[in-house]
């Protein structure tokens, strides 16, 4: 008998925005596709659909639907969105980029890059993050059959979290993880003996999903 593939989770960041250019910190601002997030998006779309899979979730953010839809309209999937995968909530950064946030919240600029314990009023936390996204992915492994595929749609640091809240590891291991290129994706398969893995991290089609711009010092 044919041994069943393993079930795998894809977790596909969206394409680029102006705001990533601008290192403005996007957080839960709807900002949609750049032209080059739209054609990462369709550069790497069939690259997904080829694994075949059986479920796309998204954030209902539109750079991440618009970059699902990309994949839905390659499978005839529908798109099924949720809130959990949204990015981080950055509270008073939203809409900034650094030197802005400097110029008009000095003190504020000056805690958030010289104190670890500091939080920025309003934002989310790395725990906070890591317990919503790690919640779906855990529910997308739950709603796969035997060995299908899920993609999930999101954000660079969301979904980075949600990696730690998905494997129970602790927020500080956050920093570990290098930030997720635009239209680049990372892949969790199931182990029979050893349970969740990640098997790739970072992959992408083109070069553009290769340069990642949500890192620890970039805005989200």
């Amino acid at each position: 008998m044919t041994p069943t593939s393993p079930r795998r989770v894809v977790l596909w960041r969206h394409g680029r925005t102006a705001w990533n250019v601008e290192n403005r910190a996007q957080g839960q601002r709807d900002v949609p596709m750049d032209e080059v997030g739209v054609a990462q998006a369709a550069d790497a779309a069939p690259h997904l659909a080829a694994l075949d899979p059986a479920l796309v979730w998204s954030s209902d953010l539109t750079r991440a639907r618009d970059t699902a839809d990309a994949l839905a309209r390659l499978t005839g999937l529908p798109v099924v969105t949720d809130p959990r995968l949204r990015e981080y909530d950055v509270g008073l950064r939203a809409g900034y980029t650094f030197e802005e946030f400097r110029a008009a919240h000095p003190e504020v600029h000056r805690r958030f890059f010289g104190d670890p314990h500091f939080h920025v009023p309003g934002a989310e936390e790395v725990g906070q993050v890591a317990r919503r996204v790690g919640d779906v992915i855990r529910d997308a492994t739950q709603a796969l059959p035997p060995g299908r595929v899920g993609v999930l749609v999101g954000h660079g640091a969301a979904l980075t979290s949600g990696l730690l809240g998905f494997f129970d590891a602790p927020p500080h291991l956050r920093d570990m993880f290098a930030g997720m290129g635009n239209c680049a994706w990372t892949v969790l398969a199931e182990h029979e003996a050893r349970g969740w893995q990640i098997v790739d991290y970072n992959a992408g089609s083109t070069a553009h999903a290769l340069r990642p711009t949500d890192n620890a010092d970039a805005p989200l």
